[in-house]
């Protein structure tokens, strides 16, 4: 191209794609001709001066989901794409995609076991019926009676009980005891016996990691906790599952405190045909990462951001 062509072809790349000039404008500007315009942003083009790029969020988002099942070995990754890394935000989208998720897979005579929190609340939340026959839904891990603090615990059953036709199942227990023997006590009791038995039996397993923070976690509010406890905690725990707490490989962390821990234990959950981990935040990413080694899931529910900082990516853009 002469000179002039090549300054000509800039200058109409510039006002056409920088300052969304039309080529009508751009004809007028330049002094020549609209069939002319389009001419020199065709060869601004084949000459290199522009490349366009489409960024597809859903080309993204399958690469990282392909990524996610390889790295760790899981028979699905879902990735939803959020605008914002903040944690609410974080909760409701990736509630909304687990819900589709749990929709798309749950069937007649399914039992169901959830954890309990304000990621499985939205889950539950953004369920859309379907009529289903001799579906459970059943609590897996213990809750709390004394907080002023939601759980949603309650909300969590009734509103999987609505969506599914499903009978739901409380465990109407504190999630950790005092002592061990009041923890094989209560377990003793054959209603007790039958509920923890249902949550053993079921297929699709839903649950999340908590953070192993003082100042976050609501286990740490109700006074559960020894000071020994704590301590321990805060040096090896990156998160929870159900209450149990686990190190940076997945292993329970503090073994006298899981022994008095009521609820699904965390090599059940391997055994499931649908163990669901629903999670996403920075604060989570070594908790999760735990769980997976671990294979405690084997399909994983998050975002795009925490994707990329699992799989180690240098960039959150």
């Amino acid at each position: 191209m002469e000179y002039e062509k090549i300054r000509k072809s800039i200058e109409a790349a510039k006002l056409y794609y920088l300052h969304d000039y039309s080529q009508q404008d751009i004809a007028s500007r330049l002094g020549v001709s609209r069939p002319t315009v389009s001419r020199l942003l065709q060869q601004a083009k084949e000459e290199g001066i522009v490349e366009i790029r489409i960024m597809d969020p859903r080309e993204d988002r399958q690469q990282l989901q392909e990524e996610l099942e390889q790295a760790f070995g899981l028979q699905q990754a879902l990735v939803a794409t959020i605008p914002a890394f903040d944690e609410p935000i974080i909760k409701q989208y990736i509630g909304m995609l687990a819900a589709e998720y749990v929709n798309s897979i749950v069937k007649d005579g399914d039992i169901i076991g959830t954890t309990w929190g304000t990621t499985l609340y939205q889950v539950a939340a953004h369920l859309e019926y379907k009529a289903l026959k001799d579906v459970q839904i059943v609590q897996l891990k213990g809750g709390v009676s004394h907080s002023e603090q939601k759980t949603y615990a309650s909300e969590i059953l009734h509103l999987f009980g609505q969506a599914y036709n499903a009978m739901p199942y409380h465990l109407p227990l504190p999630a950790i005891v005092d002592h061990v023997v009041v923890k094989q006590a209560i377990e003793a009791d054959r209603h007790i016996r039958r509920l923890l038995d249902l949550g053993r039996q079921a297929n699709i397993a839903l649950f999340t990691v908590g953070v192993p923070d003082a100042s976050d976690s609501l286990l740490f509010h109700l006074g559960y906790f020894t000071e020994e406890d704590i301590q321990l905690l805060s040096q090896h725990a990156v998160g929870d599952i159900g209450s149990r707490f686990i190190d940076k490989e997945g292993r329970i962390c503090n073994e006298q405190l899981n022994a008095r821990t009521i609820g699904i234990e965390l090599e059940e959950l391997k055994q499931k045909e649908k163990s669901v981990l629903i999670a996403g935040g920075a604060q989570k990413v070594d908790g999760i990462r735990g769980a997976l080694q671990a294979k405690y899931a084997n399909v994983l529910i998050t975002d795009q951001f925490t994707a990329k900082l699992l799989l180690n990516r240098d960039s959150l853009n």
